[in-house]
């Protein structure tokens, strides 16, 4: 497959068409999520084809949260990265494994970390102390731990700092010393926790590149050997390599495929590739499977200029809203029978949202077809990070989710909220 294409208007207009014509979409229902889960289950399978064997691809829940959506990745052969115990239970909702699943927030409590060795869940500690609370555990508990230590590998950070993890000043994991006596030390410290097996790594997501995730990689390997030496026994098992592959939101950014990735890997630490592999993919395998569409409800003028005012915003939208320097969406303008508009003459347009603050914006000065009211707006690449990072400001209900299946035909993933949800949530 080509890991780095995207859905072309020309491909939405079919399924955009007939969420109309099925009533999916329409004044009483404004807009919509789509997830082509074809899509979807192609891109793990990628990821299963180059990966050696046995390698673990534990999906970043917090990417997409949708059970249903999560259902469809563990029947994919996948298991789930759960960054808290809320996120561990809708795993275990979607039918994922204990066994395949890895809890990684970095603040556990002891009940947390209690119940993830109970279930015999992959926990990924993220500091020392809280690898001393999981030595209070009983020996039987200790016995069948599968248990990681976060490791800050210091190689630097990404385009975007608010999601790199990776530099110096990282508030994640334990930051691996520099020198070769630091190493030492450090690793001799670690291997005093006898049921310790696993080290996990994660540079960030968004902006990262193959110039931090592969030392990432190399970082872990070194840590891992001087744990080895320091215990006098192979000791270290399992590498989490995290996530991080970037996600192509304009044609012109350059996206990295899983087949580089391990390409890059071998030529740099082969040895890296003998481990059982973990990974936490999240935004670059679901972003590229979802757009959104919503419902152009006025057009007004904003100091002489062309302003559309739909109903999709900075709720689901935040870092584009928030922080557009740094976060992009490509939007679509398509008439209200679902075909594409003329990208002939294009003209400066605004996009706002429905929230009440000045700057729900998802786009300024966008060269885009002239747009009306009724027409509909297609958000591209919004598969990840939008409906798990929902925001309830103005309480606006969540739109439905509705899942592409291979016929073409739809399947509701999530029902869309209503006002009387509202009041229960708030109640």
């Amino acid at each position: 497959m080509n890991w780095n294409q995207r859905l072309a208007p020309d491909d939405i207009s079919p399924w955009l068409g007939q969420a109309l014509r099925e009533g999916l979409l329409d004044d009483a229902k404004p807009s919509v999520l789509f997830h082509d889960l074809v899509g979807l289950r192609s891109r793990l399978k990628e990821l299963h084809r180059v990966f050696p064997d046995g390698t673990l691809h534990a999906i970043a829940i917090k990417a997409n949260p949708v059970v249903e959506v999560l259902r469809a990745v563990v029947e994919a052969g996948a298991g789930l990265e759960a960054a808290s115990m809320e996120e561990v239970e809708l795993a275990l909702a979607a039918g994922c494994l204990p066994e395949r699943l890895v809890f990684d927030s970095p603040a556990k409590s002891r009940s947390d970390i209690r119940r993830s060795l109970e279930l015999g869940i992959y926990l990924n500690a993220d500091n020392l102390e809280e690898l001393e609370r999981i030595g209070e555990s009983s020996p039987e508990l200790l016995a069948g731990a599968k248990v990681g230590i976060r490791i800050n590998p210091a190689v630097g950070e990404g385009r975007i700092a608010a999601t790199s993890t990776g530099g110096l000043r990282s508030r994640f994991g334990l930051a691996m010393p520099q020198d070769p006596e630091g190493i030492e030390a450090f690793a001799k410290r670690l291997a005093s926790f006898e049921w310790l097996h696993g080290l996990h790594v994660h540079v960030g997501s968004q902006g990262c590149d193959l110039t931090t995730l592969v030392p990432a990689g190399e970082r872990a390997l070194t840590l891992a050997r001087a744990i080895d030496a320091a215990a006098g026994e192979r000791r270290i098992d399992t590498i989490d390599i995290g996530g991080g592959l970037p996600t192509r939101y304009r044609n012109e950014d350059v996206g990295i495929a899983p087949a580089e990735y391990v390409a890059a890997i071998r030529d740099a630490a082969p040895a890296l590739l003998d481990y059982q592999l973990i990974t936490e993919f999240g935004r670059s395998v679901q972003a590229p499977c979802g757009f959104a569409a919503t419902r152009v409800e006025y057009v007004k003028e904003l100091a002489g200029e062309p302003m559309a005012v739909g109903h999709l915003g900075a709720d689901f939208a935040l870092r584009v809203a928030y922080r557009g320097q740094d976060w992009w969406l490509d939007i679509s303008v398509y008439s209200p029978n679902g075909e594409p508009k003329d990208l002939v003459d294009l003209r400066p347009m605004h996009v706002a949202g429905p929230l009440c603050f000045s700057g729900d914006f998802l786009a300024r000065d966008r060269m885009l077809p002239a747009i009306e009211p009724g027409d509909i707006l297609v958000f591209h690449d919004t598969g990840a990070y939008t409906m798990g990072m929902w925001s309830r400001h103005c309480s606006r209900g969540m739109p439905a989710v509705v899942g592409i299946e291979g016929d073409g035909t739809f399947r509701t993933l999530r029902e869309r909220e209503s006002a009387r949800d509202m009041v229960r949530f708030w109640s």
